[in-house]
């Protein structure tokens, strides 16, 4: 071998003795060279892989780590000539996890005997002692024989990927472990209705009720319903399916649902579609849920409805239900039979309830109702309703609010019976007592006129027989002068009695004054109430007084206003009679009104005055023992001392009788 210079690169010549030849062995310098650059570019590649590249001989020795590996494992393949093992064995137990290297190694082994594709996926041991999920692969290079020569292998750091997967496991076991719980059955199906997803619920029912174990290889949701929805309602359900299929919309059923015990139990079936970016309909998803109990509650309240409605139409009375602003919301059978109104047509209707009360009746139901509506207070009156044909009965209606939790009006109801027999009969009963007490006055008044004739005919027929017989004694021859003059004594007498007797009459109707003194009328109260206490405690009445303190003194007769206290407060006691024990209330006020007057007020829960405009007539009385003369008695008492006296029912029930009393007489100066 020798160099030749002189050209621009030396070149190596090989030279054969033997033959005496010089061989240029350039081109093999340069293909060596470019070969070293080869190996330098491939061993740098193999380094900057991002993975873990590795070479094992056919017998499983390993002969190269590239770079990766070796960092990340901290071990190259010096590191693991250990005593007394392979390097295999030795690079298993540093870098595989313990709980993977048994499979690793079985694994690695029968691949490195059968000459198959090894891959598998374990965790490997980092430089800093943290294991991480590897992916690995590796083959066999085989020589023109077959025989292999190396195997190569490459593994990826999946275990970022591996977190993932495991958090979507626990995540999807989570899921089905939650659906399995619910107390609902839940299954998804392909988009031809191919069966996808069955929750445990719907898995363990279908085991129960499903005849051939078969048909829950591949059960489809069609079939299922046909064999286990009730005969009537498949037909039902299957078109509500198929319609649903069709449309691509969300569906709702219902139907009898076949248990394993051969029961029916009603269902509620809901199924939607889940559509893909382009719409398109990937899976139905639907839910069953139990709806027996639910079902038979509703049927049972439909039932019980029916019951009330049959019982609010069949009740004797006319049944009413308005709304808080007025409006009516419900009327029963009765109510529409007697007015011939159509409840279908609102406008119409409150049309109509706007004009079936009286005309001399609809301003105060009106004012009433109204007040009632605003204040919450019941509703309770008499009045005047017309029926279908036109005619007005006399109606008793009563109203009461219902409230929700917090005090607000939700609904009225109302209730009104038809009285007008009663009050017809009353009138009559009225009228024929007003005749009776007509026919009473006129039997009193010919009884009195018939006692003041006896009284006034006895000493009137006395003058007569006494002027007769003056008359004779002084025409007698001679006259006798003596009876004469005892007969003229005897008429003036008799005489003076008739003026006696028509005197005691003229002052038994006439007003004479009488002297009055200044008086307080609290004290007047106070004694007439010591005066009756006896009475109201018997008759178990509570007297509630509400007297204005420092009145002034009132100029009165005593003994006359003392009487019209006792007679008001007597009336308000006999007007509870039928009042229940715990509502008998009398009630006396008293306080200025105005600065020249005096008011007091007496007030009972009684029945109230039935007809308030005759209660000053004379001899007109509700009293079973009554003379009708009270009442006036004490107007004209009241009014003789320049005062004024009047009546007034209360809402809800009982009377009031008031009176005033000037103060000008006793504040004048």
């Amino acid at each position: 071998m020798a160099f030749i210079v002189g050209r621009e690169q030396p070149i190596m010549v090989a030279v054969r003795p033997q033959q005496g030849l010089a061989i240029d062995i350039d081109v093999y310098e340069k293909t060596v060279a470019a070969l070293r650059d080869r190996e330098r570019e491939l061993s740098l590649l193999v380094d900057m892989v991002p993975s873990h590249v590795w070479r094992l001989m056919p017998d499983g020795e390993p002969t190269f780590f590239n770079r990766r590996m070796v960092d990340f494992i901290g071990l190259d393949v010096a590191d693991t000539n250990r005593p007394g093992m392979t390097r295999l064995a030795a690079m298993i137990e540093a870098a595989v996890h313990p709980d993977d290297a048994a499979a690793f190694g079985d694994a690695l082994s029968r691949c490195l005997q059968t000459g198959e594709p090894f891959a598998m996926r374990y965790r490997l041991r980092r430089a800093d002692g943290v294991y991480r999920w590897m992916s690995s692969r590796a083959e066999a290079m085989r020589d023109q024989a077959g025989c292999i020569v190396q195997w190569y292998g490459l593994c990826h750091d999946i275990d970022d990927q591996m977190q993932v997967e495991e958090a979507l496991r626990r995540s999807k076991q989570e899921l089905e472990e939650t659906m399995d719980a619910v107390p609902i059955r839940i299954w998804s199906a392909t988009s031809t209705g191919g069966p996808v997803y069955f929750n445990k619920r719907y898995r363990d029912h279908l085991r129960s009720v499903v005849a051939r174990p078969e048909d829950l290889e591949e059960p489809r949701i069609d079939k299922l319903l046909q064999e286990l929805v009730h005969p009537e309602d498949a037909p039902e359900v299957m078109r509500a399916l198929q319609n649903t299929t069709e449309t691509g919309g969300a569906g709702v059923m219902r139907f009898r649902w076949r248990e394993k015990d051969g029961v029916y139990r009603w269902a509620e079936c809901r199924v939607e579609p889940r559509r893909d970016q382009s719409g398109a309909i990937v899976q139905w998803y639907g839910v069953s849920l139990d709806i027996d109990d639910e079902v038979r509650a509703q049927e049972t309240l439909r039932e019980r409805e029916r019951e009330l409605s049959l019982l609010v139409d069949m009740v004797p009375g006319h049944l009413y239900r308005v709304t808080p602003e007025g409006e009516t919301a419900f009327l029963n059978k009765h109510v529409v039979d007697y007015l011939g109104v159509d409840t279908s047509d609102k406008m119409r209707l409150e049309e109509a309830m706007a004009t079936i009360f009286h005309p001399d009746d609809t301003a105060e139901v009106n004012d009433v109702f109204g007040r009632c509506l605003a204040t919450g207070e019941c509703f309770s009156m008499k009045y005047r309703l017309r029926r279908h044909d036109g005619v007005y009965r006399w109606m008793i209606g009563r109203a009461e609010p219902l409230r929700d939790e917090d005090g607000r009006i939700i609904q009225w109801f109302g209730l009104c019976h038809d009285i007008d027999d009663q009050v017809r009969a009353e009138e009559a009963a009225r009228r024929a007592s007003d005749k009776l007490a007509r026919a009473t006055q006129a039997a009193s008044l010919a009884e009195l006129s018939a006692s003041i004739a006896h009284e006034v005919n006895q000493p009137l027929a006395a003058i007569v027989a006494n002027s007769h017989a003056c008359h004779r004694w002084l025409s007698a021859e001679p006259p006798n002068l003596e009876r004469a003059k005892i007969t003229a004594e005897r008429i003036t007498r008799d005489a003076n009695a008739v003026a006696d007797v028509v005197s005691r009459i003229r002052a038994l109707f006439r007003r004479t004054p009488h002297a009055r003194s200044p008086e307080d009328v609290n004290r007047l109260i106070g004694e007439v109430c010591r005066l009756v206490a006896d009475d109201i405690a018997v008759r178990g009445i509570r007297i509630k007084t509400a007297l204005e303190p420092d009145l002034p003194p009132v100029a009165l007769d005593r003994i006359q206003v003392q009487q019209v206290f006792v007679n008001l407060i007597r009336n308000g006691i006999e007007a509870m009679d039928a009042v229940a024990d715990g509502a008998r209330a009398l009630q006396i006020l008293s306080r200025r009104d105005g600065p020249d007057a005096i008011r007091v007020e007496v007030r009972d829960a009684g029945t109230g005055f039935k007809d308030p405009e005759r209660v000053f007539e004379p001899f007109f009385t509700t009293k079973q023992d009554g003379m009708g003369m009270g009442l006036p008695i004490c107007r004209s008492i009241i009014e003789s001392h320049g005062g004024r006296l009047w009546t007034a029912n209360n809402e809800p029930c009982g009377a009031t009788v008031a009176f005033t009393l000037p103060l000008e007489a006793s504040e004048a100066p």
